[in-house]
Formats: structure tokens, sequence, C-alpha cells
């Protein structure tokens, strides 16, 4: 099996076609139950690069904190969201796609090239680009924005499990965990839940 490690590479081809401002773009949050979807678009600095980036499914909590702290220093960072309310109007997937488009708009300045993680491009993506499956494993920016967007979420998270205890998401992100699906048999279904989710739509629809 070939391990991936992220590198410039994908970057540096953008460079050499004439690209000045290239940016890589991730989201997280497509499979919780709960919670905004977030997207982060960063553009790192080719001679300021963080040591140990990679996808930040692959690096432990304490790792990922560190790793964003640096990267708020030496990148450019914007993080977006779509809401629970997004999420449950147009799906998911479109949802995600439009918090990717939000993070680019957020920017110093817009791009001319997004390293889009996953397979599919945004349609209404801001300007040019490529979609690179596992793109959080293979190209430094995506890494990058990989864990923007997840420290920034599971933040979200920490504090909305504050004001609704009881459904773990201070630790399940949000995601449907055995104690996040014992919360919501027992304590029924919150505003930041998606009511598009089968597990939500089967607890508020039960017969």
């Amino acid at each position: 099996m070939t391990v991936l490690i992220p590198d410039f590479s994908f970057e540096e081809a953008a460079f050499a076609r004439g690209a000045q401002y290239v940016v890589g773009v991730d989201e997280v949050g497509r499979g919780p139950l709960a919670g905004p979807v977030t997207a982060a678009a960063v553009r790192l600095n080719p001679s300021r690069i963080p040591a140990g980036l990679n996808d930040s499914k692959k690096l432990t909590a304490k790792r990922r904190e560190a790793l964003y702290e640096e990267l708020l220093e030496v990148a450019e960072i914007s993080v977006a969201h779509a809401s629970v309310e997004e999420i449950d109007e147009i799906n998911i997937l479109a949802a995600s796609h439009l918090a990717m488009c939000r993070a680019i708009a957020g920017l110093p300045q817009l791009p001319d090239y997004a390293l889009i993680d996953g397979n599919l491009m945004p349609k209404d993506l801001p300007c040019a680009g490529e979609p690179l499956i596992k793109g959080d494993a293979r190209s430094v920016s995506i890494s990058a924005a990989s864990i923007a967007a997840k420290v920034t979420r599971d933040r979200i998270m920490v504090d909305l499990a504050q004001q609704h205890p009881g459904y773990g998401w201070e630790t399940n992100a949000g995601y449907g965990s055995k104690g996040h699906m014992l919360g919501l048999q027992n304590l029924g279904v919150t505003p930041h839940h998606r009511r598009s989710f089968k597990p939500v739509h089967n607890i508020l629809y039960q017969e």
C-alpha cells in the first residue's frame, strides 16, 4: 500500500502554468447528524510551510491545534460554514460546496487557482481549480485547509455541547456515535440537528 505524504508539487505545477495565488480547500462535517459543515481555504507561503502538515484525520487533536496556531502566523486562512438549515434545504454535498466557495470568498484576494479536496468541483467556484481525490493527503495546502476546518468545527461543537449537554458533541463532533444516538432517543432533536439526515428524521417522525 502506498503511503501518501502531502507535498507542494500541485501548487508548484499551478505556479508553472502562471498562477500566482494558489490555495488549498477542504471541508469537514459532511457525515455528522448535527452542526454546520465547515470549509477552509488556505494559501501557504512556500518558504514558511509548517512541518508535519497532513490529513487532519491522521493527526491527534493536540497536534492539529498546534499546527493550526502555527498556520495562523504564516499562512492566509479563511474559514466559512453552511448552516444546518442550508444543509437540510439544499443537501449536504451542495452545502459543503457552498461553504468552500464562502471560504474562498473570505480570503484577502480572489485566488488564481484552487486545489479542492475530493472528486467534484463546486459549480459556483469563483476561480479556476482542480479536484484532487485524497487531496488532504497529497497537497500540503489542502492538508492545511483540512486542519483549519477541523479545528474550527470541533471548537464550535464543544461550544454547542455546553448549550445542549447529553449528546456528547464535545467528543463525537456531532457524528452518530452510540452516545449521540442515545441522547437523540432520550432528549429528542435540537435546533442543531440535521432534519434531512435519516436517524434524525426517523426520530422526528416516529409512528
